[in-house]
């Protein structure tokens, strides 16, 4: 520090030159496109698969980076542009594949529980005529039933006069009296 403060205050002694500089110094430009380094190597993906890819929303964007100036620098910007608009193309394309893909699985849900509920529909229309049908035949049988039981009591009747006309003609009382002895 001793040094430093030597060499101050030998310059704040000596008296600046009176004579201007004839040439400016170079720009800062030139200087800086000699500092720049190259970007990092990639770091070493463990599947090529798996591999990510970088996002353009995860870098900075152009605006806030330093600028550094130089054509090395704008080449760097322009290749960086190309390859966010090359994510983005990828991007949207893998997005518009996904929509493609959801639609065709919703459609063919649709078109499955469509075929599904129309099968339902006919298996309940056919069940309904089954049950139709099945009503149908009880209500003959029970009256084919009530016409035997109709018949058969009005035999019953027709015996029951004969006999009572039987009785009354030979004038003997019948054997069995109402079932009482």
């Amino acid at each position: 520090m001793a040094e430093e403060e030597a060499k101050k205050t030998v310059e704040a002694e000596t008296p600046p030159p009176t004579t201007p500089p004839q040439d400016p110094p170079p720009p800062p430009a030139v200087e800086e496109e000699k500092e720049v380094a190259p970007p990092p190597p990639p770091p070493p993906a463990a599947a090529p698969e798996t591999e990510k890819i970088p996002e353009a929303s995860e870098e900075k964007p152009i605006e806030e980076r330093p600028s550094e100036g130089g054509r090395k620098d704008r080449d760097m910007q322009l290749t960086r542009v190309e390859t966010e608009k090359k994510m983005s193309l990828v991007k949207a394309w893998e997005e518009n594949e996904k929509c493609k893909a959801d639609n065709k699985q919703l459609s063919y849900i649709q078109s499955d529980t469509l075929f599904l509920q129309e099968k339902l529909e006919k298996k309940k229309a056919e069940y309904a005529e089954k049950m139709k049908n099945k009503i149908a035949m009880i209500h003959k049988e029970a009256e084919e039933k009530k016409a035997m039981v109709e018949a058969q009591r009005g035999e019953a009747v027709l015996k029951a006069e004969e006999m009572a006309a039987k009785y009354r003609a030979t004038g003997k009382p019948p054997k069995k009296l109402l079932g009482l002895f």
